[in-house]
């Protein structure tokens, strides 16, 4: 038995649904512990697209099972929208393969107004939210006020936290953000709907989780965004809200820390960020733009572009310290052919100092320039090959650089978008 994290060491968008399918064939349980909507996962299985926002990307297995942890935030028209385009696609959807903690909570339409009225208030100052309620939520939940699934599926508890809420929420849009009010027993009868849909997934799903272990089967715990997008250790206040980090597992999902056994981490063979925040090394050039370009650098979720640049390991360093990292799995090393020569920042400057882990301070931050060492590039096609023998000697070394700098294994290396596009060096749960 064996019970594996899978992190994002980036800011998020590093191919983590990918790996979660490919490890999933392994498992009994798929969970996914934090973050909502916000996040998207884009995955290719036999030349067909499937996009994941909220349902683990394991879905995709029959006999397997996954779970929404009480630390994601819940849009349920997203969820149900989810499902049912799945099912649209031939997978059916019920308790057998997919149930809702409890305790998630639900992103309510208040939500969802504050957060676009908070940022266009921000002006220049925006973080580049999503706009998807995301934050407003976790606000709610921390003020002890929010909506949760066992409230989405009980009608009298659903309509006093709707009323009481906004009358809040409607002062704040109305007398603050200069926005309309919403009308509580419109948004009543809408949720009140969705909840008798999602009814028959709500469970308890610390419970399965404990359960599953009792029986010594493998569970996959898998996180949104990316370990310097945690509210408490990345780039604040350009984060999310909630806890990426390894950590986040044993809250978000309701198991103890002594239950998990191997984190592993995934990291692009380049770095990418999506909205706002300090990117020390964003290429904003031809390397840039075809990093860009032959990554398809565009968002799941909101389709805008992302930033690129090259690997920086300051960031994966930190992360692996952050996460306890036991393995790594390194994407897209296809993106990298025909650049040469290739680079990997190891340290910043700070005015003449060097760092190696990212400071604290938003402004000594941004006044960092990236440190690099270069690399030969190669020119050969590497999405057939299936060894890590078979790669260029070049990318063989490319790759030895970066578990040497990191300190931690590579197990996964993808070389391409398709669930066959991979070359794995060792199986996170068999080592």
């Amino acid at each position: 038995m064996a019970n594996v994290v899978v992190v994002g060491t980036q800011w998020g968008d590093e191919g983590k649904g990918k790996i979660v399918d490919l490890l999933t064939e392994h498992v009994e349980l798929v969970v996914r512990y934090q973050g909502g909507n916000n996040a998207g996962h884009t995955l290719v299985v036999k030349g067909q697209k499937y996009i994941f926002h909220l349902i683990p990307s394991g879905i995709l297995h029959a006999g397997k099972k996954c779970l929404i942890g009480n630390g994601v935030v819940v849009d349920p028209e997203v969820l149900i929208g989810e499902i049912d385009r799945l099912q649209a696609q031939g997978i059916k959807i019920g308790p057998h393969n997919l149930q809702l903690s409890e305790k998630a909570h639900i992103i309510m339409p208040y939500h969802q107004r504050l957060d676009l009225a908070r940022e266009r208030a921000k002006g220049d100052g925006k973080i580049g939210t999503t706009g998807r309620g995301i934050g407003p939520c976790y606000e709610d939940k921390a003020a002890r006020c929010g909506v949760r699934a066992v409230d989405l599926i009980d009608p009298v508890a659903l309509k006093a936290k709707i009323d009481y809420n906004l009358k809040e929420k409607n002062f704040i849009l109305e007398k603050f953000l200069d926005d309309k009010p919403l009308d509580a027993d419109e948004i009543f009868k809408h949720y009140r709907e969705m909840g008798e849909y999602l009814k028959p997934i709500v469970a308890n799903v610390s419970l399965i989780l404990d359960e599953t272990r009792r029986q010594g089967k493998n569970i996959l715990f898998e996180g949104a965004q990316g370990t310097h997008l945690d509210i408490d250790h990345g780039t604040y206040p350009f984060v999310t809200s909630s806890n990426p980090v390894a950590g986040g597992a044993c809250t978000g999902a309701g198991i103890g820390p002594n239950r998990l056994e191997r984190v592993v981490g995934i990291s692009k063979a380049y770095t990418t960020r999506v909205g706002g925040g300090p990117f020390i090394t964003e290429a904003l050039d031809a390397d840039g733009e075809h990093l860009q370009v032959q990554g398809a650098e565009f968002g799941a979720t909101t389709g805008r572009r992302r930033r690129t640049g090259w690997l920086d390991m300051v960031v994966l360093q930190d992360s692996a310290r952050l996460n306890g990292l036991t393995g790594l799995t390194i994407t897209k090393l296809d993106v990298l052919t025909g650049l040469n020569p290739l680079k990997i920042c190891v340290a910043y400057d700070l005015a003449g100092e060097l760092l190696t882990v990212p400071p604290a301070s938003l402004t000594a931050l941004e006044q960092c320039r990236p440190v690099y060492e270069e690399f030969p590039g190669w020119q050969e096609d590497i999405t057939g090959v299936r060894t890590f023998g078979d790669l260029p000697r070049t990318a063989q070394s490319y790759l030895e650089k970066i578990e040497e700098l990191s300190g931690v294994p590579i197990q996964i290396v993808s070389v391409g978008p398709d669930r066959e596009e991979t070359i794995l060096l060792a199986n996170p749960f068999a080592v």
